[in-house]
């Protein structure tokens, strides 16, 4: 069953598609939002795109009656801002002016407005019936963005598209359908006409461009806007799901519209409920237990402990999972103690076996899929998306991992399961003694794309206590290191780890009341210390337990207690602050991520069903900021790092500039960090600026490869060396809970790009008739020289179409390099060409003494004879490739011989038999050693025609003259042979006469 949406007065997410933003968070870019001239007032945010009004401090108003409301403001640092409040209590709405002075308004209608003229930070406390609201310290800035890109998707599988339907609105004046996410099309009655906008907004050379964040496309609208819509096609694709909405530098009103991020893949489908099926749950009383998809946040599974739910749009809508009767008792039903979605389906945890439900079934796993029957203690998946990644390793990384006390499994795609390691393997490997008792404590995904974490548990006299520590294994490497990580735990104790989105490797872990961080490759470790000098939660929040732990892309950390009371802390920092309450204690919530980058709650109703509210962290945040005086240390800080993944090829170098802004003497500057192999060299280069009490300093990373791989002897040793995948990241050396982001986090791959081929200029599919052909080549023109002619098989569709020359021409292949993007530049390295079908009859103009050899260069046959046991495609390539200029390298031999390498200066050409046409088909490979780590070939196709020459004239009299002494020499002698059987018989008679003999 599909549950319905929300209620009007419960909004929706930020950004959630297919709707957009909502009052309360009007988009997903992280910046300010704009003062109404309409109203000639200045407008709230939050400072990380949160919101036009200010964000609901309470949980959703359905669950509670409205009651009276006043308002207290009072102006700090500014005049008031206009302020949409939601109060834990009621959500009311009136008007109110202010200039500066306290101003309280009480009213009872469903909204209280507050609006004020400039911005500034204002401290605003409703007064309630009921439990006392706490106040909180309001941000108010102004902005001049106010209008929100709307969409909605149809999906078209015949051609594996997606048309986006882009209207724009604003948010202020919204259809309800709009602010919902459910509208189908622009609204068009009253002031809520977003058709009129959008077709204004057109009139002034608006137009939404599709932006992917990380392959960097671009898709336009190609035909005209239809009723205030405009529709865009984009295919449908897993690695490059990030996508931006944004528009042209148009204004209207003076208000801009606001660049919008969604996540677009594949359609995701949420497995249906089957009539007769029962709930699976986790125990009576338990918290909520929640499992989502690392890159594709809005696909979440929740459990609770009536129900379990699953969506594919964050909660916008929802279905129930349940299993067939009989496939488990009333008891394991109730036993879920772990959960995990992945793309093979959705995996239950229960009384140590593992289950899993799919649209094919619920199943058990167990021994036939390589899995132990039961004794299983803990699941775990990846938190991070890291969609590209470099792997030298031929085996796909896992999904997730299943432990029992002493053995690990990893499940890879097709539900396909292997045994990683048992403790008496790791005892061996980290060289532990035989007699101590070792056991897997948890296992978690670090944020390396290819690192699983192991926590194992390790002690001699386990009575008292043990000691955690952590290996990490290298799914590329297949290495186990040992980290510097040790944790003297009492022997029950449990932690739970999560490792934060970082290039070296940190973490946080917790028990019950505390919070251990181990930052900076666990160079920087200890508790996080609470305000009050200690570092146990619990005492600050009524003696409860961690529930959650929440930790997001930006670096924010949000401690989340079995109560609702709500903790903040940000990675690199040592503290956590206390944030206002937001929910009863007696809800069970959950913290989550939406699609747009934004925080939401996760409510599980008492009725069964679930309900979702936005969290204006960053206001929350602010507010107590502003009381405790917490300042970020610096004023900007900015890179022009564009993407997550770059590739690094032989004989490239990849640059970045970063820049802090800071006041006078904090001597701040960043840091550069990188974690993996050592296979780059870097260069700094460093300029500061100092003006009006601030300075400014910029570095500028270069990242590059100093090996040279020609002439080594084993080059694809020395390729395999100097190739991986180097975590980088930049961070200011201060950092403090105020900063709005951690630190910037990127990949740097050394190797080959699969997407990354070559072609031949002139060369397409296109300019021919399509049709495979045969044709025979006559045995003298083959290399091997073989007993019959060779008849060969013309592929068109491998081959491409064959470029026709006149054999009196020379050719030269240009060759051009190609990305997934398109057309990169033209190749100017060394390259060898041959014709796959062994024929021989062409060769080169240029010869080695032309070319400037000092001795003789490698040629095709001279290869052949080194390496007779290859084929002939292997016998030359880079990792044999010499070159011929040097005097200390081989043999001087006969310089006048063809030169059979070819490069884009050198001006050597393929020239062609006289005598005859024919079909040639080539394939031609980059030799040289240092131009990339890629075998790059490429195949070309030349169909040579023209008129035989006629031969000499001196050789045509030769022939002649020799043909008539031949006819007349064979004449003479006939006459004579005549001559002599004439005279024979001349005088012989022809006949002789028989006689008559006497008989005796």
């Amino acid at each position: 069953m599909t549950a319905p949406r929300r209620p009007a007065s419960a909004a929706p997410p930020a950004g959630r598609g297919p709707g957009g933003g909502n009052r309360r968070h009007p988009g997903p870019r992280p910046r300010p939002f704009r003062g109404l001239p309409r109203h000639s007032c200045a407008n709230l945010a939050s400072g990380k795109g949160q919101g036009r009004g200010f964000e609901s401090a309470s949980p959703s108003a359905p669950r509670l009656p409205a009651l009276p409301l006043a308002f207290k403001l009072e102006r700090r640092g500014g005049a008031c801002g206009a302020a949409d409040y939601n109060s834990r209590h009621a959500t009311l709405w009136a008007a109110a002016a202010c200039s500066g002075a306290t101003v309280s308004a009480i009213c009872s209608s469903p909204r209280t407005e507050l609006r004020c003229s400039s911005p500034g930070v204002h401290a605003i406390k409703p007064i309630v019936t009921g439990p006392d609201e706490e106040e909180r310290n309001l941000f108010v800035d102004s902005s001049h963005t106010c209008f929100l890109w709307y969409y909605r998707v149809r999906h078209f599988f015949n051609n594996l598209t997606q048309v986006i339907s882009v209207w724009v609105y604003d948010p202020e004046n919204a259809d309800p359908d709009e602010l919902l996410g459910s509208a189908e099309e622009p609204s068009i009655v009253g002031g809520n006409n977003s058709i009129v906008l959008s077709t204004q907004m057109a009139t002034l050379g608006q137009k939404p461009i599709i932006h992917t964040i990380l392959k960097r496309k671009a898709y336009v609208s190609n035909e005209k806007m239809k009723k205030g819509t405009w529709h865009i096609m984009v295919p449908m694709t897993r690695d490059d799901a990030l996508k931006e909405i944004r528009g042209n530098q148009v204004t209207f009103q003076d208000c801009f519209i606001a660049d919008f991020l969604i996540v677009l893949t594949f359609p995701l489908l949420t497995i249906p409920e089957i009539p007769g099926s029962l709930p699976i749950s986790s125990p009576r009383g338990s918290q909520l237990m929640v499992s989502w998809d690392a890159c594709v946040v809005a696909s979440v599974v929740l459990v609770t402990d009536m129900e379990t739910f699953q969506t594919n749009d964050s909660f916008h809508t929802w279905t129930r999972i349940r299993v067939p009767p009989g496939s488990l008792s009333d008891a394991e039903r109730r036993s879920v103690a772990d959960v995990i979605i992945s793309q093979d389906g959705i995996f239950f945890l229960t009384n140590g076996v593992l289950y899993q439900k799919s649209f094919r079934g619920f199943v058990k796993l167990g021994r036939i899929l390589n899995l132990p029957n039961g004794g299983i203690i803990g699941i775990s998946s990846r938190k991070w998306c890291w969609v590209k990644y470099l792997s030298k390793a031929k085996e796909k990384r896992s999904n997730f991992a299943v432990w029992t006390e002493n053995e690990i499994y990893l499940e890879y795609i097709l539900l396909k399961f292997a045994r990683l390691v048992t403790t008496t393997e790791l005892k061996n490997i980290l060289n532990l003694s035989v007699t101590a008792t070792l056991t897997i404590h948890s296992v978690e995904y670090t944020g390396h794309p290819l690192e699983i974490a192991v926590f194992l548990s390790y002690c001699t006299i386990c009575t008292v206590t043990k000691k955690i520590f952590l290996v990490i294994y290298n799914e590329d490497t297949k290495q186990w290191i040992s980290q510097d990580f040790t944790l003297d735990a009492p022997i029950d104790s449990v932690f739970v780890p999560h490792f934060i989105f970082s290039a070296l490797p940190g973490l946080v872990l917790w028990n019950k009341h505390s919070i251990y961080y181990c930052y900076h490759n666990f160079t920087f470790t200890g508790i996080l210390q609470t305000p009050a000098g200690h570092g146990n939660l619990s005492m600050l929040s009524n003696d409860s337990i961690i529930h959650e732990v929440f930790i997001d892309y930006y670096g924010n950390i949000v401690i989340k207690m079995e109560n609702n009371v709500i903790f903040y802390s940000k990675i690199n920092t040592r503290d956590v602050v206390k944030l206002h309450l937001w929910t009863n204690n007696t809800t069970r919530a959950f913290v989550l991520l939406n699609t747009s980058g934004y925080t939401y709650f996760l409510y599980a109703l008492d009725n069964g069903t679930i309900q979702i509210q936005d969290y204006p962290l960053s206001l929350e945040t602010r507010s107590v900021a502003f009381t405790t005086k917490n300042k970020c240390p610096y004023m900007a800080f900015h890179n022009n790092v564009a993407r997550v993944f770059y590739f690094l090829d032989k004989g490239e170098t990849l640059t970045f500039w970063t820049q802090i802004i800071y006041p006078e003497n904090t001597g701040l500057y960043v840091v550069v960090e990188s974690y993996g192999p050592k296979i780059l060299e870097e260069s700094h280069d460093i300029s500061f600026e100092a003006a009006f009490g601030h300075c400014t300093k910029t570095l500028t990373i270069t990242f590059y490869q100093n090996v040279d791989y020609e002439g080594i002897y084993d080059y694809f040793e020395m390729q395999h060396n100097n190739t991986g995948l180097v975590m980088v990241q930049l961070r200011p050396s201060e950092y403090s809970k105020t900063c709005p982001i951690a630190q910037k986090v990127f990949q740097i791959a050394v190797g080959c790009d699969d997407k990354k081929f070559i072609a031949v200029k002139g060369f397409s599919k296109k300019e021919c008739h399509h049709h495979d052909f045969s044709y025979v080549i006559e045995k003298s023109y083959l290399r091997h020289q073989p007993p019959k002619n060779l008849k060969v098989r013309y592929i068109w569709e491998k081959y491409g179409c064959p470029l026709r020359l006149d054999f009196t021409e020379k050719f030269q292949p240009v060759i051009q390099l190609f990305d997934d993007n398109g057309y990169v530049k033209d190749v100017g390295a060394n390259f060898i060409v041959w014709e796959i079908h062994g024929r021989d009859d062409y060769s080169f103009n240029n010869t080695m003494a032309q070319s400037g050899c000092l001795h003789e260069a490698q040629t095709w046959k001279s290869m052949i004879e080194l390496n007779k046991h290859l084929p002939l495609e292997e016998v030359w390539g880079p990792e044999n490739y010499i070159h011929c200029f040097s005097y200390t390298m081989g043999k001087p031999g006969d310089l006048n011989q063809p030169y059979e390498i070819i490069n884009s200066s050198n001006g050597n050409h393929i020239f062609w038999p006289l005598g005859h046409s024919g079909m040639y088909v080539f394939r031609v490979k980059i030799l040289d050693p240092n131009y990339s780590f890629c075998n790059l070939t490429a195949m070309f196709a030349i169909e040579t025609f023209g008129l035989i020459p006629s031969p000499s004239v001196y050789l045509v009299a030769a022939f002649l003259f020799v043909l008539m002494l031949l006819f007349f020499t064979i004449l003479v002698l006939s006459y004579f042979q005549y001559m002599r059987i004439y005279r024979q018989y001349i005088y012989r008679p022809l006949h002789n006469p028989q006689r008559k003999h006497k008989k005796n």
